[in-house]
């Protein structure tokens, strides 16, 4: 039934416990030696350097769900989903150029601070409980939950188990040492997950032949990044306009994704750090996308594309192996759960406690409270993600995904027009958070429940609907702020921006041809 607790030995085993004691004394370090006076949990103390920044990042972003799902769109499609980890380099140049010399030129905390600096009290106060509710359903709920499916699939334990298990253990490194802790202990994981999954991809080359004999096997437009027009999976107007709106809410503006920029040490090692996830993810092909492709010619007859990536680790891998598994899953489980927990309590206890009910917490205090939330949204997370499995299981999993991307839309139209018009005033940011964001899920309830895509043709790709959302946003906010009698556009001036220096500029740019080069190689078919 479960074949890789089945194949386990007491190498694996072992393998695993040695693992987890090497993090716990990792974590421990970060945690407690080099303690600094008034540091707090949130920020690493702006301690993170460029490769903290980079395999943090990178860790937030690959969840458990990244690795089945890559592997699954490679088994079914070929390299496809390369877009979403290539298409990026656009995104990550916008936040590391244009968005993080705002965010850490005005010394804030978490996103919502960084919006009230310029819009006032009320927008903190929207965005803040914005942010909370997105952290809690789509990175805590779901993040857990899709673990906590891998880990009975491999354990076969109750959900409530698997959910409890990890938690608990990411929620001890988030607790005690919060940023700072998660960083250094996702450096280990990032690295651990590469030479596994770089050892997965080797040794499922050499079983099909080697590269040319797995080109010869496959459709060659498996091997196509740009799909026609009416292809019904990812067609290429979908991607190009509909994929930048996630892009912008997730990379530019999500406290997750954006927190360990804002503890670098300084600007520069910021930018350097999401140049360096740039580079990780241009290994998204060989270590996510290729096992998928290469279990396509191995195990051609799965009943589901889902099973690709299990598929391949259970009947390649040699004992020993097996344990390296189920600790890169803990290792990408921790990571984003970490980084949701910190997230969550960053801004609970900036945004809400601080702003509201204390403005005169010293740091032990806001520790206290941030320990608080953390524990808080520990149990949350649990029960939402028992709920979700009680309920439908996976398909409700995708479902909330969907609606989740409904939310895109208004986070990215308000950031963008805030950075980029000086015009944009406070009624329209405050409009197209509140009013915008109901528009758009009341389109998801549409798409996805009252008229269902699959019964309705007429529909365009969901991507695509995304994007027309955010065009009506956009265009309205613009309104809003042209037709506004008493315009408040800006509380705060702006500080002077810190300079982007050379050498990462030249990164950029080298990063950038690397990038145009995959598009252009992997088009010729």
């Amino acid at each position: 039934m479960n074949s890789i607790y089945d194949k386990l030995t007491g190498l694996d085993l072992a393998i695993v416990v040695a693992y987890l004691v090497i993090l716990l004394v990792i974590g421990y370090i970060a945690s407690f030696t080099h303690k600094k006076k008034g540091e707090t949990l949130f920020l690493a103390n702006k301690s993170l350097n460029w490769y903290n920044i980079g395999f943090n990042m990178w860790g937030t972003n690959v969840g458990p769900s990244s690795l089945l799902a890559f592997a699954s769109i490679g088994y079914a499609t070929g390299i496809v989903a390369g877009n979403f980890e290539w298409y990026a380099y656009v995104f990550l140049l916008l936040l590391a150029m244009v968005f993080a010399p705002r965010y850490i030129a005005s010394g804030v905390t978490t996103m919502p601070e960084y919006m009230g600096k310029r819009y006032g009290d009320s927008t903190q106060n929207i965005l803040a409980w914005y942010a909370l509710i997105k952290i809690l359903v789509s990175w805590l709920s779901l993040g857990l939950f899709s673990g906590g499916v891998l880990v009975r699939q491999i354990l076969g334990i109750p959900m409530w188990q698997s959910v409890m298990v990890l938690v608990l253990f990411a929620g001890i490194f988030t607790f005690a040492g919060g940023l700072k802790a998660i960083a250094k202990v996702n450096v280990f994981q990032m690295i651990l997950l590469i030479a596994v999954s770089l050892t997965l991809s080797y040794i499922g080359l050499q079983k099909a032949g080697g590269i040319q004999a797995l080109i010869s096997k496959v459709p060659s437009n498996f091997w196509n990044l740009v799909r026609p027009a009416d292809d019904t999976s990812y067609p290429w107007p979908a991607m190009l306009l509909g994929y930048p709106v996630a892009a912008v809410a997730f990379f530019c503006t999500d406290q997750a994704m954006v927190q360990s920029v804002l503890g670098a040490k300084n600007l520069e090692q910021g930018q350097l750090g999401v140049n360096f996830i740039g580079w990780l993810k241009v290994l998204a092909l060989p270590l996510f996308i290729l096992p998928g492709i290469v279990c396509a010619v191995l195990f051609p007859q799965l009943e589901s594309s889902d099973l690709a990536y299990m598929t391949m680790v259970t009947n390649l891998f040699p004992p020993g192996m097996n344990g390296l598994v189920i600790c890169v899953l803990i290792a990408v489980l921790v990571g984003t759960i970490g980084s949701s927990l910190n997230a969550l309590s960053a801004v609970f206890t900036n945004d809400i406690y601080v702003k509201k009910v204390n403005p005169a917490a010293d740091t032990q205090r806001q520790i206290k409270v941030g320990r608080i939330t953390i524990a808080v949204g520990c149990v949350f997370a649990v029960l939402m993600a028992v709920a979700i499995d009680n309920i439908k299981g996976q398909n409700l999993f995708n479902i909330f995904q969907a609606v989740l991307g409904f939310l895109a839309p208004s986070l990215s139209v308000v950031f963008l027009l805030s950075v980029f018009w000086k015009r944009t005033t406070k009624k329209a940011v405050n409009g197209i958070l509140s009013y915008g964001s109901a528009f758009s899920l009341l389109v998801g309830i549409l798409y996805l429940w009252i008229m269902p895509a699959d019964e309705y043709p007429q529909w365009p790709h969901f991507l695509l609907l995304s994007f027309y959302i955010f065009a009506v946003l956009l265009v309205t906010a613009i309104i809003i702020s042209l037709l506004d009698r008493n315009p408040q556009t800006k509380s705060a001036e702006e500080t002077v921006l810190p300079v982007t220096t050379k050498r990462v500029k030249i990164l950029f740019a080298v990063l950038g041809i690397a990038i145009l080069a995959l598009y252009i190689i992997f088009n010729g078919h």
